[in-house]
């Protein structure tokens, strides 16, 4: 493997890429473009699917309902703009319009509102689990987002101290880490 020069230059690692990704050709072209491109997607371009017969299968799971306790928020772990998985490559978020940092947490405007809380505010997210023990994530920009009421949205890695380590899901053993009851308080 060329190591040396796929550090070099990234545009060597994509020409590899675009031999095994369809539609990943002409990449340096199509990712200048302003609203960026697509990869193609049989399903959603031709309705084809990857099954005996040819059509979508789908199946249902229970639905299990979280009971947030007032004054409280239903926290989700979310990537930025610059991060694969875990390793982040930049501070800048340009889904989401922030710039130079990441100890933020998404909120809903009406939400801080009534927690008494304005958009710019220092806060630590304080989980809340059965086990009784708090988890504590300090300092933390509030963001006024136009996200559901009732639901924040912080980054991760800078959130996983909220989740309990043995809190996993079941099968994929994956942390539990987009249901999290917490709270904040102001610092």
């Amino acid at each position: 493997m060329p190591w040396a020069a796929y550090e070099a230059d990234y545009r060597t690692i994509r020409k590899v890429i675009s031999l095994v990704v369809p539609g990943f050709g002409d990449f340096e072209a199509k990712v200048s473009e302003p609203a960026g491109f697509t990869l193609p997607h049989p399903p959603r371009d031709r309705l084809e699917f990857p099954t005996p017969s040819g059509k979508a299968h789908f199946t249902a799971g229970p639905l299990s309902i979280i009971r947030v306790p007032e004054g409280r928020l239903l926290l989700q772990t979310v990537r930025s703009h610059d991060q694969y998985n875990t390793t982040i490559y930049g501070m800048d978020d340009r889904y989401r319009g922030i710039k130079a940092g990441r100890r933020v947490v998404f909120v809903n405007p009406d939400d801080l509102a009534a927690l008494g809380m304005a958009d710019g505010d220092m806060v630590d997210l304080v989980s809340e689990w059965t086990d009784g023990v708090e988890r504590r994530a300090k300092a933390f920009r509030a963001v006024a987002y136009p996200s559901a009421r009732g639901c924040a949205a912080a980054y991760f890695p800078e959130a996983n101290v909220l989740v309990p380590l043995d809190s996993t899901a079941e099968g994929s053993n994956t942390p539990t880490s987009k249901q999290i009851v917490i709270r904040l308080e102001p610092v």
